[in-house]
């Protein structure tokens, strides 16, 4: 419960504002808070006293779940590919109510825009987090939207965007604009796995610069992207599985 309330405080929070969040006394909160901080799961701030969530929980999770053979496989690809296009990349993998970055790959050039590992992906509106819902099984991407639906502040428009998700499986890719960041255009493919299942995305945040003096198109950086995408879900196995079904 800490954790998540933490999750969407990126600020921290004071002990106070904690028992208060979730109902609990102070003395109670804080004997579970100075365990996390002494297991090194939270931090206090030497400034404001607020506690906000350490890295740990980022490396704990990389090493109990598919992330880090994902991860294995998808960094040395995604070396080549940030100096192909000269751009950024980062992979996104589905978490409840939304995605996560475990791995970024920065422009090797002096200008680029990057996201954080351990950042959140927004579900409904992102270019990563339409191409996890496009791509997931059904039921669980149904879920997804359950849930998205139930937290946001204004209606999603299912209807249309689950047009928009089928659209995306046919083409096996997506750009748009960025909702947030003017002058970034987001371009994303699935990354799949032994069995067929959908298990990231790899997407470059495609910064155009006003002088042209990129290395590629966005055309361009988008077709080096696909082909990158589908050399780390062969490394995953997804060819091979092709292969014996035929």
């Amino acid at each position: 419960m800490i954790i998540e309330l933490l999750a969407d405080e990126p600020k921290g929070l004071l002990a106070s504002e904690m028992a208060a969040a979730l109902g609990r006394s102070l003395g109670e909160l804080f004997r579970i808070i100075v365990v996390m901080e002494d297991a090194g799961y939270l931090q206090k701030s030497s400034v404001d006293d607020r506690y906000t969530v350490t890295y740990k929980f980022l490396d704990v999770a990389y090493r109990a779940t598919p992330a880090r053979g994902l991860v294995e496989a998808a960094q040395p690809e995604m070396q080549r590919l940030a100096l192909a296009t000269g751009q950024s990349c980062h992979l996104v993998v589905p978490k409840i109510g939304g995605g996560l970055v475990i791995a970024r790959e920065e422009t090797p050039g002096v200008r680029g825009f990057a996201l954080r590992v351990g950042g959140s992906i927004e579900l409904t509106r992102s270019c990563s987090g339409r191409i996890i819902l496009a791509f997931s099984a059904p039921t669980v991407a149904e879920r997804m939207l359950d849930r998205a639906e139930a937290m946001a502040a204004a209606p999603i428009g299912r209807p249309a965007l689950l047009k928009l998700l089928d659209q995306i499986r046919k083409d096996g890719f997506y750009t748009r604009e960025s909702p947030i960041t003017r002058g970034v255009t987001d371009v994303g493919c699935p990354v799949i796995g032994f069995g067929g299942e959908f298990l990231a995305v790899l997407t470059i945040p495609y910064l155009e610069l006003i002088d042209g003096s990129q290395l590629v198109s966005i055309d361009e950086a988008r077709a080096i992207l696909l082909e990158t995408s589908k050399q780390i879900s062969r490394q995953l196995g997804y060819i091979q599985r092709e292969n014996i079904a035929v």
